[in-house]
């Protein structure tokens, strides 16, 4: 019988955090859960912001070095560790990560990491654990290039995509992102803002491209930026925002945000202009309290509708009256925004492009048919893939006779033919695709 939690010994320093990132490790790798969504569970469940700080470097390291520490316990283990130590395995590897990308002081990443294996319940294991950890700290582990961390399929399309900056493209996907912030201009000034972050000794700059945005290479947490829950600050890359710029709706425009959640965007919009008439579109409910906490938390809920309902089927939700502005930041591979997301090279697969690209396809033409004579629809997604960017826009304009591809500035990236393209790390930004459509008839 296990002893009452009262009478349980107290966890060591530093225990709870490793055990926690075992755990979001273990479903990520082991059971296909996103990073994503698996940290959000875990996060609210350490006090202390520096040890959610280790949580989150701790995951984001093993995930980009993941290759390099499969190769190691392969090398390592007498024999191969069964799908049901996936708790092990990810916990081995939190060990790894502590060693080799976060370069904790050695002793304590072993003795914290060891005592971890105990709390797991891996009694038994906690001298393999020992061992293979001292072997890490001896033998480090091999160099591999950025491209090796791609499954090959994914690799192969980035090179056929983008023959001269692929290698830029696989290394900047495993480098940290810098945080990126969007201020509120109905709240104050970006040199405010500046000077009010300044005030609680946070270094930021102005990005020269981004009206609104704020550059941050050290993260801080959100609680710590001056204004942010009061909606002054909010944390949106760079290439995000420039979404807003891509689409600039005119005054009191009708718009829709055809794929809305978290809700971001349609904050930026309404940011900018709170006279837009704007309904905000999500295809799953339950995301639908995220759009209104985003509306409620920068004030700009009064002007926005937000409903529940598939943008590709009109049918369902659109009164007939006709949009002035379309957004359509359209569902993709996430090829754009692996440095955040470091699970994506775990997760995609080559069959999900054809069916991502359907899907793009359908709601493009869907949004199309609601938008009036005259207006503007900006399709943007956070892939670097031509199939879903370049050439999605090329088939529309084919399929399309009212439609004209308008021009965008160098500020959007390289222009592909069929709209523009940021690829991860230039300007600091995420991966990014624009293009801006007109309808003509």
């Amino acid at each position: 019988m296990a002893a009452p939690a009262s009478s349980r010994p107290a966890q060591a320093p530093g225990v709870p955090t490793r055990l926690l990132a075992t755990r979001v490790l273990a479903q990520v790798l082991g059971r296909g859960r996103s990073l994503k969504a698996e940290l959000s569970a875990a996060l609210p469940r350490l006090a202390d912001g520096r040890d959610r700080a280790l949580l989150e470097a701790l995951c984001f390291a093993v995930l980009r070095r993941r290759n390099a520490y499969d190769a190691a316990l392969a090398q390592w283990m007498q024999k191969p560790l069964a799908a049901r130590d996936a708790d092990l395995r990810a916990l081995l590897m939190v060990g790894f990560a502590q060693l080799d990308v976060l370069a904790l002081p050695p002793h304590a990443a072993l003795s914290a990491t060891v005592d971890a294996a105990r709390a797991l319940g891996r009694e038994r294991q906690a001298g393999l654990v020992n061992a293979i950890l001292r072997r890490a700290q001896r033998e480090g582990f091999p160099e591999q290039p950025p491209r090796a961390a791609f499954p090959a399929w994914l690799a192969q399309r980035i090179v056929q995509d983008w023959p001269g900056q692929a290698e830029a493209v696989f290394s900047a996907s495993l480098q940290p992102a810098p945080l990126w912030l969007r201020v509120n201009r109905q709240q104050g000034s970006r040199e405010q803002a500046l000077q009010a972050l300044a005030a609680a000794g946070i270094a930021a700059e102005a990005s020269p491209i981004g009206s609104d945005a704020l550059r941050l290479d050290e993260a801080v947490a959100v609680n710590q930026l001056p204004g942010f829950s009061d909606g002054a600050l909010s944390v949106q890359d760079l290439s995000a925002q420039r979404v807003a710029d891509a689409l600039a709706p005119a005054a009191g425009a009708r718009v829709l945000d055809a794929c809305a959640a978290p809700g971001g965007k349609s904050a930026h919009l309404l940011e900018r202009d709170p006279t837009l008439r704007l309904l905000a579109l999500d295809i799953d409910p339950r995301r639908m309290q995220r759009i209104s906490d985003t509306f409620a938390r920068t004030g700009v809920g009064q002007a926005a509708q937000v409903r529940a309902a598939d943008a590709g089927h009109p049918a369902s939700w659109w009164d007939g009256t006709a949009f002035d502005a379309v957004l359509l930041d359209a569902p993709c591979s996430a090829t754009g925004i692996i440095r955040r997301q470091p699970d994506v090279l775990l997760h995609r697969r080559a069959e999900d492009i054809d069916a991502l690209v359907a899907t793009q396809a359908r709601l493009l033409d869907a949004c199309w048919s609601v938008l009036r004579p005259g207006g503007v629809l900006v399709y943007a997604t956070c892939s670097i893939l031509s199939a879903e960017n370049a050439a999605q826009v090329q088939a529309f304009l084919q399929r399309q006779a009212d439609a004209q591809l308008q021009p965008l500035d160098a500020g959007f990236g390289h222009d592909v033919g069929a709209g523009h393209q940021r690829l991860p790390g230039e300007d600091g930004a995420d991966g990014f695709f624009y293009a801006r459509l007109l309808k003509t008839g």
